[in-house]
């Protein structure tokens, strides 16, 4: 069901150039909206509108009268690993999921990485700048971007996939992803839209009975702190001890550890359980909308899981561009490994927001077939 593609990473130490990647791993939905994208309506970038809540704001600004101290997260830590019945040995703040990567790629010794995709692309982009030469899993259109373990090869000893996974908003069944678990073998799980997901199934976090697992969570999606910086990392506490000490002096901001201790207490995860269904409804409500231009060529992956759908059409790229013309920013889908320009990935927004968008891509889509 998968294909592997072997890429080669570029090294310090190479004396001559290397094959220049064909994916650009460093783009992100974040460059669709800004200079000229500013103004856009919001359909690139994978955080929850409307966020961070009043309350949530006032948490973080009253935690500025102790600037002045250095950051203690022990308090922090403590709260992640209680929401997750874990000890604090198996728990690492960072300074957002995407410095997990960095960390995973510098600290662990590793001499086969896999990377299975399309997914989030800072990982094979982290393992490419330690140096590591990076295998590729690629998940088929016509499996409908489902996980088959055997394709992932027996002597990978570092494997990583997202789940529910960006951008294909597939959810994987926890049962499969454990089955890629090896003696010697860490296993990378991204599941920083795992709390966009009702009931949060097929989560893997708080597992302790799957050897090599490495649990990534964010905090920046759902609660709308990217700009913050906040997620965490549960592994074994060995795991856990090798990333410490590749990280610098006090990597996460105090107003960063009040924000992850605010946002993992039980009246804010009741609201996060909220705001899933409330995304299910929505992303229900897009691809039933979506469904209407099937006989135009548009597909839609499904089943979608995350806060987002996966699209492939006909003239993508005009479409993305005549979509800007009308006011709406979306995320294009070829830097993804395993896509190409045909593809795009629509964040879930609000019914009214989507309708208005649906409008506006009937128009997009007819423009670019003239």
């Amino acid at each position: 069901m998968g294909t592997v593609l072997t890429t080669t990473a570029t090294t310090t130490m190479a004396p001559t150039p290397m094959p220049t990647e064909a994916h650009d791993l460093r783009h992100h939905g974040d460059a669709e909206v800004r200079g000229d994208g500013a103004a856009l309506v919001d359909l690139a970038v994978n955080v929850r509108a409307d966020t961070p809540p009043v309350w949530l704001r006032e948490r973080i600004a009253g935690s500025l009268g102790s600037l002045a101290a250095y950051p203690d997260g022990r308090a922090a830590r403590a709260a992640v690993a209680a929401r997750h019945g874990l000890p604090v040995e198996r728990v690492l703040l960072t300074a957002g999921a995407a410095e997990a990567f960095v960390l995973l790629a510098r600290a662990l010794k590793v001499r086969r990485p896999v990377v299975v995709h399309p997914q989030f692309t800072e990982p094979e982009a982290a393992l490419r700048d330690a140096g590591h030469t990076v295998d590729r899993v690629l998940l088929r259109e016509e499996d409908g971007f489902r996980l088959d373990p055997a394709a992932v090869p027996e002597e990978a000893d570092l494997v990583v996939i997202g789940n529910p996974t960006n951008p294909t908003s597939v959810l994987h069944p926890a049962a499969c992803i454990a089955e890629l678990a090896r003696p010697g073998r860490t296993l990378v799980v991204d599941e920083a839209f795992m709390d966009a997901v009702p009931g949060e199934r097929e989560a893997l976090a708080g597992r302790t009975d799957v050897p090599g697992l490495v649990v990534l969570r964010s905090l920046t999606k759902t609660w709308g702190l990217a700009g913050l910086r906040i997620g965490y990392v549960l592994a074994a506490p060995e795991t856990i001890a090798d990333l410490e000490r590749a990280q610098p002096l006090w990597p996460v901001s105090t107003p960063a550890l009040v924000a992850a201790q605010a946002c993992v207490s039980p009246p804010a995860l009741a609201e996060a359980a909220h705001a899933a269904h409330r995304v299910a409804s929505d992303r229900a409500h897009l691809v039933a909308g979506l469904g209407e231009f099937a006989a135009a060529g548009l597909r839609v992956v499904e089943p979608a899981e995350g806060p987002f759908v996966l699209v492939r059409l006909p003239r993508a790229a005009a479409v993305r561009r005549h979509l800007r013309e009308l006011g709406f920013a979306v995320r294009r889908g070829d830097t993804f490994p395993g896509l190409g320009e045909e593809w795009l990935r629509l964040a879930v927004r609000d019914r009214g927001t989507v309708s208005s968008f649906l409008g506006a891509l009937e128009r997009a889509m007819t423009a670019a077939g003239r």
